[in-house]
């Protein structure tokens, strides 16, 4: 990869995100993460970008509040300008977002309006804001989940959301194919993050459970999908487009 390409990474203050942005600084790309309000974290991220021999910027966005990213763009322009000397960024990838666990039959309006604002309305709208910015011959990657496959109890209205993160994958894909852009979505399994309260990380029955589940016999972890990412956004992965990529290790297949 050139030196010269650049990538936003939404939500990389932490796990994936952060995993992620250390990925590409070491294939020689630099980066911009998006932190919500962790900025310490979203310093150690861009320290550990700089230990890796790359470049990083971090820069403070609420992906549910998309009034903000008229402001965002331009902040965005002023640090591709006074950073790399450019005008454009290469690579997308929206990551950042929550999640909420509840049944179906208990899941409010509001924590559905809430999966809604984060995963499906902010990136649409923000990707959109985006695309005066973003290269022809770029790419974008959308985080989805294995659970727009797979079934857990508890999670209809965050997969819900991913599932339509997916179908909105294919569409971007056909439209922006003109300018050369490719538009994949990245689908990961249970991860060893913070993400669900560090569930995964943290109890070690769950964990059992979905080792067993899965054909390489673990759970994943950060690296697994941070590598993933940076794999489908190298030189050789250029004709991948439009398409679901799912990384769980093989889960219930």
């Amino acid at each position: 990869m050139s030196q010269s390409r650049i990538a936003l990474i939404t939500g990389g203050s932490r796990g994936l995100g952060r995993n992620t942005a250390v990925h590409l600084a070491k294939a020689g790309v630099g980066v911009v993460i998006t932190y919500q309000s962790k900025q310490k974290e979203a310093e150690e991220t861009v320290r550990l970008v700089e230990s890796a021999g790359g470049k990083a910027q971090s820069l403070q966005l609420d992906v549910s509040r998309t009034g903000s990213f008229g402001d965002f763009a331009g902040q965005l322009k002023k640090v591709l300008k006074d950073t790399w000397g450019r005008e454009r960024f290469d690579f997308l990838v929206n990551n950042a977002g929550g999640g909420v666990y509840k049944s179906f039959a208990e899941t409010s309006e509001a924590e559905l309006d809430d999966m809604f604002s984060q995963h499906l309305k902010g990136p649409f709208f923000l990707t959109q804001k985006l695309l005066p910015l973003l290269e022809d011959g770029g790419r974008i990657v959308n985080v989805s989940s294995g659970l727009a496959r797979f079934v857990f109890e508890g999670y209809a209205a965050y997969a819900a959301m991913k599932g339509a993160v997916e179908v909105l994958t294919r569409y971007q894909a056909k439209e922006l194919g003109a300018r050369g852009i490719a538009v994949n979505t990245i689908a990961p399994g249970a991860i060893e993050t913070d993400f669900g309260g560090g569930a995964v990380r943290d109890n070690e029955e769950l964990k059992r459970t979905i080792a067993g589940m899965t054909a390489l016999g673990r759970v994943g972890v950060p690296d697994d999908v941070g590598g993933a990412i940076a794999s489908l956004l190298s030189d050789g992965s250029r004709w991948i487009n439009a398409q679901r990529i799912e990384v769980s290790g093989g889960t219930l297949i």
